[in-house]
């Protein structure tokens, strides 16, 4: 039972620290809506949704005002798209269809993002994979809430660089067709190494096959109270932090568990994870760049970034896992440029680089997020980018990201607005250096020696 100290503690989280339930996420099995008749599979698609999601919103909705806990978003993932069309679709506009019907009952259903619009090809891609990865461009352009993601690697398995070779060019063409809203289709579009099956988080949320009929994972979020918390034992040693840190974490995760068993219960849906990552706004107060200055940095990106992102990380992991069995996802902190006013600050300052955001994807939840760079990029560079992020991925066992930004007609210096919880960016210089002939070698990188644990 909780006394009444911690109901009033929480109420102070949620009212003056920017506490929220950043989503509640239902994952939702498409397998057995596979046809080989594209309009009938579409069909299946959107029945199957909307009969299982049509009470998803409202039931958000009754939780929030119930127990006075802000549920930011409701969302939905699905099996990837590439698994799924497979049988009916013979061309990236047939795929591009299904992104229609995922757009429409993602907006009939009253949720503001559906992720699953997915390719997993790791180790190596079908027709129907490349099909889909070429259709993203022309799919993100038609659709509002349609996002996407391609997982091209693991430790298992090693990078497939022909995928990565490919994805440089997608992310480039997605951004000249959005280029009359800033490129913005590339801010629904990730590319992963490691990719987790039950990530509620957008863009790059999908249903995992090894995943249930139907899901509720449930990602919470508390930046501004962990940085108040820090500021009552500011000058502290690093144990006295480190303590503050976890039981924080702890408290915020508790209040997403009492979210997603609560939405459990009332859809009847099995709960499957919390994922207790801290996700910053644009809002002021609500930033991970704020929690790192407050740990000792002037901004982020000084001497010292790396080793506070890891403390911060793993205690926050620690933390939440004392208060919830089922932790999952991506767990940690986030650090997207241009949804952290306190990155943007940094990056403002000359404080915060690409290469020094690199280094921190080391240590923290995912990677390279949201990040604006000029929009005559080439796209082997921005495959370079991501191959370079991969493998880090891939070589320290964790989940990496690459969600980036070519602004077509933008240069460094300028600031793109994305809007709502997007925010916006200041465009960042890249290394202007060729990685052209590495890029167009073709194949596979091999999974690293630690790889082989069987």
């Amino acid at each position: 039972m909780a006394n009444i100290y911690e109901v009033i503690e929480t109420n102070k989280m949620i009212e003056q620290e920017n506490l929220d339930v950043r989503t509640i996420t239902m994952g939702i099995n498409l397998l057995d809506c596979c046809d080989s008749d594209l309009d009938k599979l579409n069909k299946n698609i959107y029945d199957k949704i909307t009969g299982l999601a049509k009470d998803l919103v409202s039931t958000g909705n009754a939780i929030q005002k119930e127990y006075g806990i802000p549920i930011v978003n409701k969302r939905i993932s699905v099996t990837p798209i590439a698994l799924v069309g497979g049988c009916a679709c013979k061309t990236p506009d047939d795929y591009v269809t299904i992104a229609k019907t995922l757009d429409k009952v993602a907006t009939e259903v009253g949720v503001n993002f559906i992720g699953g619009y997915s390719a997993l090809v790791s180790k190596g891609m079908t027709k129907s994979d490349i099909n889909l990865i070429k259709s993203i461009p022309k799919a993100l352009a038609c659709t509002e809430r349609v996002c996407s993601s391609v997982n091209v690697g693991s430790t298992k398995t090693g990078l497939d660089m022909d995928a990565v070779k490919l994805l440089g060019e997608i992310v480039l063409e997605t951004a000249e067709l959005t280029k009359d809203r800033d490129s913005l289709g590339c801010a629904k579009l990730v590319v992963f190494c490691n990719a987790p099956d039950d990530n509620p988080f957008m863009a790059g949320a999908f249903h995992g096959v090894t995943e249930a009929d139907a899901i509720i994972n449930v990602g919470v979020s508390g930046p501004g109270v962990v940085k108040k918390a820090l500021e009552e034992v500011r000058g502290a040693d690093f144990g006295t932090l480190c303590e503050t840190i976890k039981k924080t974490a702890f408290k915020v995760t508790r209040v997403g568990q009492l979210v997603a068993l609560e939405a459990s219960k009332r859809l009847n849906v099995p709960f499957g994870i919390i994922d207790l990552s801290l996700a910053p706004t644009p809002a002021v107060g609500d930033s991970v760049a704020d929690i790192l200055c407050e740990i000792g940095l002037e901004y982020a990106g000084a001497p010292g970034t790396t080793a506070a992102l890891a403390l911060l990380n793993d205690q926050v992991k620690k933390g939440g896992v004392m208060a919830s069995s089922y932790v999952g996802g991506l767990s940690g902190a986030f650090i997207p440029v241009s949804e952290d006013q306190g990155m943007i600050n940094a990056v403002n300052e000359g404080a915060l680089t690409l290469e020094k955001l690199e280094a921190m994807t080391c240590v923290c939840s995912v990677g390279l997020d949201m990040i604006a760079i000029p929009g005559d990029t080439k796209a082997t560079t921005i495959s370079g980018i991501i191959a370079d992020e991969m493998a880090i991925g891939m070589v320290n066992q964790k989940t990496t990201a690459v969600r980036i930004i070519p602004v077509i007609g933008k240069n460094v210096g300028d600031t793109v607005e994305f809007g709502g919880l997007l925010g916006y960016a200041p465009v960042m210089p890249i290394n202007k250096y060729s990685c052209d002939a590495f890029i167009n070698r073709g194949g596979r990188i091999p999974a690293p020696i630690h790889s082989f644990k069987n």
